[in-house]
């Protein structure tokens, strides 16, 4: 391939970028038993979801980095200090997935994305923030697990939601991944090339950038979706999650890493598949998700009839999950969890009297752990929409816009997002952080 001029005068900017010292060890976080410490104080997650942070911190005309700006100042007045953000997506046939990517097929991956993931670590550090950050996704929204086997199989793919092939007909065509060498050689290699980066922002080495809280194997990795699929795709799905995680331990040693998983709801509803994942001892944390509506737990059109059946089961499945984290003696981050807007809107500043009550919730759970000494370590809400707006009536995303909500393409936008105007969902998470730092002063 014969290089651009724009490729040119990146590799000019490369090079111009003086080679930063490596942090001091205490900046980084670390796993003490069921805690996060970082430099020498206990580190309680009050996170949010902000995946879309690298395509605003990519350089203009595709960035906006004034917005980056903006929403994680915003963040950071809440008393957020985690972000977890997509760090890779795969250029994609698949209906509704992002554009555009962090890679194709083949290299050279996608220079202006990564500089946008530089930008976004950079502006994290000077707030003194953390990032998580997750290399690929089992669903269709930014390409995923089925686009590296359609990369590998002539093409071939199935799409999430099609009526042709209806559920489980995707997560089990995507378990097919795992047991691909091809595919995971091709993920491998973009693995390689993300924890393996230095910053054309900073001039670090991401290994050594405190910024880094914890690099994540995927968004929601499961090993299928119906019993017979996973129980055939476990053994290789496992495998993925070990030698996975190994290969970044060795190519980064100063940072946690994470699987992404959502728990049993991931796992076959099987506790000795969530321990087996988690078991590892390159697996520094254990992550769970909690999705009332998506999984049936509630009725979006009945919020108050089914708000204590659902809070009955979101209670019950955080609680299995501590004691998971617990038997393992690692930390647990509740690091999805979402509820609708009453009545099912999508719009900012319309009610959220439902969604509050679910956040208290969680905190409720995070905090009680915090004051008895138990492993939940912190959680992040699912997501900040900030000053992003759904730009069309129907709450579509259309292929290749860029509003950026907090919702992924596949969903409506303004779903699950938490904007700038939302004044009582922010009160519950400035509530939370507050009583987090004060748990964290106490300990």
């Amino acid at each position: 391939m014969i290089p651009t001029r724009r490729d040119l005068l990146s590799a000019a900017a490369a090079l111009a970028v003086t080679a930063a010292a490596p942090a001091p060890r205490r900046a980084f976080v670390r796993r003490a038993g069921t805690q996060f410490r970082r430099s020498g104080h206990r580190y309680p997650v009050v996170g949010a979801n902000l995946w879309y942070a690298a395509w605003l911190g990519a350089p203009a005309p595709l960035g906006d980095r004034g917005r980056l700006r903006r929403e994680l100042d915003r963040l950071a007045a809440l008393g957020v200090n985690n972000l977890r953000i997509l760090a890779g997506a795969e250029l994609s046939p698949l209906k509704n997935s992002v554009t555009p990517a962090f890679r194709s097929a083949r290299p050279p991956y996608n220079q202006a994305l990564l500089e946008g993931l530089d930008f976004a670590l950079a502006e994290l550090g000077r707030r003194g923030m953390t990032a998580v950050l997750y290399l690929t996704n089992f669903w269709e929204w930014s390409g995923g697990m089925v686009t590296y086997l359609s990369y590998v199989n002539g093409g071939r793919y199935v799409n999430m939601n099609d009526p042709a092939h209806p559920w489980p007909e995707f997560p089990d065509f995507a378990s097919g991944f795992y047991g691909n060498p091809a595919a995971v050689g091709l993920y491998r290699d973009y693995v390689r090339a993300v924890v393996g980066r230095t910053s054309r922002v900073t001039g670090r080495a991401y290994r050594d950038e405190p910024a880094i809280m914890a690099w994540q194997l995927a968004n929601e990795p499961r090993p299928g979706g119906s019993e017979a699929a996973g129980r055939r795709a476990m053994p290789a799905f496992q495998a993925w999650i070990r030698d996975t995680a190994r290969l970044i331990k060795a190519l980064d040693g100063n940072h946690l890493v994470s699987t992404g998983a959502e728990g049993l709801n991931s796992c076959l509803q099987d506790a000795a598949c969530v321990l087996a994942a988690h078991r590892n001892p390159e697996i520094d944390y254990l992550t769970a998700h909690v999705w009332p509506l998506n999984w049936g737990w509630i009725d979006a059109r009945d919020l108050a009839g089914t708000w204590a059946a659902g809070a009955d089961r979101s209670r019950a499945y955080i609680a299995a999950h501590a004691d998971f984290a617990q038997a393992l003696g690692k930390p647990l981050v509740i690091e999805e969890f979402g509820y609708p807007r009453d009545g099912g809107a999508y719009d900012p500043g319309t009610p959220t009297h439902w969604k509050d009550r679910f956040y208290r919730l969680v905190y409720e759970a995070v905090e009680a752990s915090a004051r008895g000494g138990g492993p939940i370590a912190g959680a992040n809400f699912w997501a900040w929409g900030g000053e992003g707006r759904a730009p069309h009536p129907d709450h579509a995303f259309r292929r290749g816009e860029r509003a950026w909500l907090g919702d992924p393409p596949h969903e409506p936008q303004g779903w699950y997002s938490v904007f700038d105007r939302d004044e009582t969902t922010k009160a519950v998470v400035r509530d939370y952080a507050s009583a987090m730092r004060g748990s964290a002063a106490a300990g």
